[in-house]
């Protein structure tokens, strides 16, 4: 399911393309491009959920007084998301890459996807996913966009 959502967004969001509305139209595409029915679907509903949260103002559904909250983690969660995966989401937190609700917003749309094996790189275009889609987080994508295509330049340490 991964690897369609990556497929959409590199080829039709990431690319600025026209997006195709057939929802039919689009099945086929990716039918055509190797991917199996049921994956399809399931990415698509992914990506519906998460079109919805653009008719939401996100921070509507948090209260305001969790902006200075330790978020906790539940098992399920620490499962999907390793130790270096929360650790980047907290770094993103303290850049104002994410704030409280886009930080929730991604982590319900990680725990949403099938899929056994979770990495950092995985975590990074989910994150990119959601702010493109959640209004008013343009310089905020910019920032993430930046931190992915980002090349590092000698030693890491």
């Amino acid at each position: 399911m991964f690897d369609i959502l990556m497929y959409l967004f590199e080829n039709y969001i990431h690319s600025e393309m026209e997006v195709v509305v057939d929802h039919d139209e689009l099945t086929n595409e990716l039918t055509r491009a190797g991917f199996r029915e049921q994956e399809i679907q399931k990415a698509l509903a992914w990506l519906e959920c998460l079109a919805d949260l653009q008719e939401l103002e996100t921070k509507s559904y948090i209260d305001a007084s969790a902006t200075q909250a330790t978020r906790i983690y539940t098992a399920d969660e620490m499962t999907r998301l390793d130790s270096q995966c929360r650790g980047f989401i907290m770094y993103l937190e303290n850049l104002g890459v994410l704030d409280f609700a886009t930080r929730e917003v991604v982590i319900d749309r990680v725990m949403e996807l099938e899929t056994s094996r979770f990495t950092l790189d995985d975590l990074k275009w989910v994150v990119l996913m959601v702010l493109f889609n959640v209004p008013g987080q343009e310089a905020a994508y910019d920032q993430m966009e930046g931190l992915l295509f980002e090349e590092a330049d000698g030693p890491l340490h």
